[in-house]
């Protein structure tokens, strides 16, 4: 139930800054055992385990992290309610990944596919330089342009020797990671297309001038927004795999542990994280397996009719709807360690996967979570 990226063709594209450096990728004598990628990585990170309520938002993170194929989340709610901490907390809490040192792509240095082309073309003989780091997030500012986003072409540099130079930017960053957008709803619509249709494709092309480059962005997005400042259209909303939504927690013993919790951590961070550890290593442990048994878990013709039925119940546009659907069902059946997708899955992701592909009537006031569940009552008889 996998979907294959097609690898970037072979090219003489060389990152600009560091052109020289990437030429080969040298053996290194550190390359047989892999070091810590960054500073940033050995400072402490709110633990996942740690965050109070949200849920909805806090499976959905876990389903993507499973299985990619879900394309993404949109978190939706009011500010201040652990958006940003929970993606972080997320990539803190997967296992670490190998990547070959230096490059800004964080490409893996056992794998042929999926390589930029310094990495692929270098000497089959010299072992690529390893590091070991976390899962990157990068965060996607408001202000930033499109040559931020993409990247950019020296263009004087290949008029003048005949190289392409380039300068990666975000997506190249975000590749084997997270892409995050707070306030998505606010960002301007060709950006967020443009963002989609990399994740979707596992690529990122830039053409200028006629000259073309293509490296791989593979890369779960995840947007956060606020619907009182503005509303993303219809089209986009649908191409966001899952839609949670968030509120401020009501209950005041919660509020003061949500505050307790966090100025432990602002005082003694490593402290704090130590508490947590066994809770951190057994969501690990689950992670790991469910995304080895992923490809392993069935599902049954009964199973596919249900999706269906449900989102012809809901009058659900296209066919995106039941793909997620069951995509998601996937990855929460490998969470729970089940070997073949039940009704309980389609329950579970049936709101996170179909809340924001329902028809709006501006008369309608009835909350398409209720819609979902009324639908499953008539599919499901529960």
């Amino acid at each position: 139930m996998t979907t294959k990226t097609k690898t970037p063709p072979a090219s003489a594209v060389q990152p600009a800054e560091k052109a020289p450096k990437k030429a080969a990728h040298p053996t290194h004598p550190s390359a047989a055992a892999p070091k810590p990628a960054s500073i940033k990585d050995a400072l402490p990170v709110f633990p996942f385990t740690a965050i109070l309520g949200q849920e909805e938002m806090k499976r959905a993170l876990l389903l993507n992290a499973i299985n990619p194929n879900i394309r993404g989340i949109l978190v939706l709610g009011h500010r201040g309610t652990a958006k940003s901490t929970s993606v972080r907390a997320l990539a803190d809490v997967l296992p670490r990944i190998e990547m070959v040192q230096d490059c800004p792509y964080h490409c893996p240095p056992e794998k042929a596919a999926g390589l930029c082309d310094v990495c692929r073309n270098a000497d089959p003989k010299a072992k690529l330089p390893k590091v070991v780091g976390k899962v990157p997030v990068t965060d996607l500012p408001l202000g930033a342009t499109e040559d931020r986003v993409c990247g950019t072409l020296d263009i004087e540099r290949a008029l003048a020797h005949g190289q392409k130079a380039f300068e990666p930017g975000l997506l190249a960053k975000a590749n084997r990671g997270f892409l995050y957008i707070d306030e998505v709803n606010l960002l301007e619509d060709h950006l967020v297309d443009l963002l989609l249709d990399s994740a979707a494709g596992g690529v990122n092309v830039v053409e200028r001038e006629g000259i073309s480059i293509v490296h791989p962005a593979k890369f779960t997005l995840i947007g956060s927004g606020n619907p009182e400042e503005g509303e993303l259209r219809p089209q986009l909303l649908d191409r966001f795999g899952l839609m949670a939504e968030i509120r401020t927690i009501g209950d005041v013993d919660t509020r003061v542990d949500i505050i307790k919790r966090r100025t432990e951590f602002e005082r003694d961070p490593v402290g704090f994280c130590k508490r947590f550890e066994t809770e951190q290593e057994t969501l690990r442990a689950r992670l790991v397996s469910a995304r080895a048994n992923l490809d392993t878990v069935e599902v049954t013709d009964e199973i596919l009719h249900k999706i269906a039925e449900l989102c012809v119940a809901l009058e659900v546009d296209g066919h995106r709807g039941e793909l997620t659907l069951l995509n998601a069902a996937l990855a929460n059946a490998a969470f729970e360690g089940r070997a073949a997708v039940t009704d309980e899955d389609i329950k579970t992701v049936a709101v996170l996967s179909l809340r924001h592909r329902l028809r709006k009537d501006p008369l309608d006031r009835t909350d398409g979570g209720d819609k979902i569940r009324w639908g499953m009552e008539k599919v499901f008889g529960a």
